[in-house]
């Protein structure tokens, strides 16, 4: 599996127990949807390894208590500990209307109500405080705050996210 065809499900953050159970803190706001998996991909370097689950559990909020097929020892436990899961795109709940996921976006073409067409997306930046649409107009790069009030609607079928961002914004960017 290509890490590029996956989502990033969470983190395997620490043992359970001395029988090879793991806590995964996961990257979700509806933890209760990943309960009934059979199978993750825990992150090796650069490869994606599957892991079939015995049992899985609710554990404290985000976090998911899991026992992997043949990992049974605090030893097993502890070669998969601070590694990342994944899951393929294809599990991925869908959303509608103008909620979306960051990588469902990349490639729209953004159309502000005052500016008219600013660029195509080709980035989501989540590093900072605020996340970023990074959106590139003829080689210059434009960022706009992922807002809900500035998110008009999402229209998937043609590819656009329509916006209304305070007058100026996109302009600082062109001067």
């Amino acid at each position: 599996m290509r890490k590029e065809d996956c989502f990033y499900l969470g983190k395997i953050v620490t043992k359970y127990s001395f029988k090879g159970e793991v806590v995964i803190k996961l990257d979700t706001d509806e933890p209760e949807l990943y309960t009934e998996m059979e199978s993750v991909y825990v992150e090796f370097g650069t490869n994606l390894v599957p892991f079939f689950i015995d049992k899985s559990s609710l554990h404290k909020g985000n976090q998911l208590r899991v026992q992997f097929e043949d990992v049974y020892s605090d030893e097993e436990a502890d070669s998969i500990l601070k590694c990342g899961v994944y899951l393929p795109n294809t599990m991925l709940p869908e959303l509608t209307g103008d909620k979306f996921y960051y990588h469902e976006v990349i490639g729209f073409t953004v159309v502000d109500a005052n500016f008219g067409e600013v660029g195509q997306i080709v980035h989501i930046n989540d590093k900072a405080a605020q996340p970023l649409f990074e959106i590139d107009r003829e080689g210059t790069e434009i960022f706009i705050p992922m807002v809900d009030d500035f998110i008009k609607k999402v229209d998937r079928e043609n590819k656009t996210i329509q916006v209304d961002t305070p007058e100026g914004l996109i302009e600082l960017y062109l001067s």
